[in-house]
């Protein structure tokens, strides 16, 4: 089982980082691609994450959110683990589009009243739009955001764009680490 930050690192170096060329979802090219998902969907890395993640997370918060597809272990992994520690985040997912029938819901998980502290997870920041959109959403709800939390930070300019829109953005790992 992964217990060291240097565990880790090697771990991520191993099962996220791909070189070539690619083109990012922010539309930039870049010469290595991360990916997370490999990681954050497995059980050791997961466990690894979900508890450095919840490090960061506010005790005044109620749940933790994220942009489906990448955030959503991320959440379910950070709920968990702060259930062990009996604090009991919920788990939030907020989606690209509004659910199709039914509610047409933007977030799915457990409602809370306005003004509610909720920090954002994220796999992979590069200039921090994904995190934005849901940070978007949860105020557009009422949900006070102040947080982003990601695994790895890209260092393409999302810390500056999360300061504009009243942002901390924190990273477990950066890029630099990382190559």
């Amino acid at each position: 089982m992964i217990q060291e930050r240097s565990e880790f690192i090697q771990f991520l170096k191993e099962k996220a980082v791909r070189k070539g060329e690619f083109t990012l979802s922010s539309g930039q090219s870049s010469d290595h691609y991360v990916n997370c998902k490999p990681v954050t969907l497995s059980g050791e890395g997961l466990l690894y994450v979900s508890c450095a993640m919840l490090e960061h997370v506010d005790i005044d918060n109620v749940a933790v959110a994220g942009l489906t597809l990448g955030a959503d272990p991320l959440v379910s992994g950070a709920a968990m683990a702060s259930a062990i520690d009996e604090v009991n985040l919920d788990a939030l997912i907020v989606r690209k589009e509004p659910k199709g029938h039914g509610t047409k819901a933007w977030i799915e998980g457990p409602e809370h009243v306005p003004g509610c502290k909720v920090t954002v997870l994220e796999d992979v920041t590069t200039t921090g739009g994904s995190a934005i959109t849901a940070v978007e959403k949860l105020r557009d709800v009422g949900y006070t955001v102040e947080k982003v939390v990601t695994i790895v930070d890209r260092q393409q300019g999302a810390v500056e764009r999360m300061k504009a829109n009243g942002l901390e953005l924190i990273s477990l790992f950066t890029i630099d680490e990382l190559l």
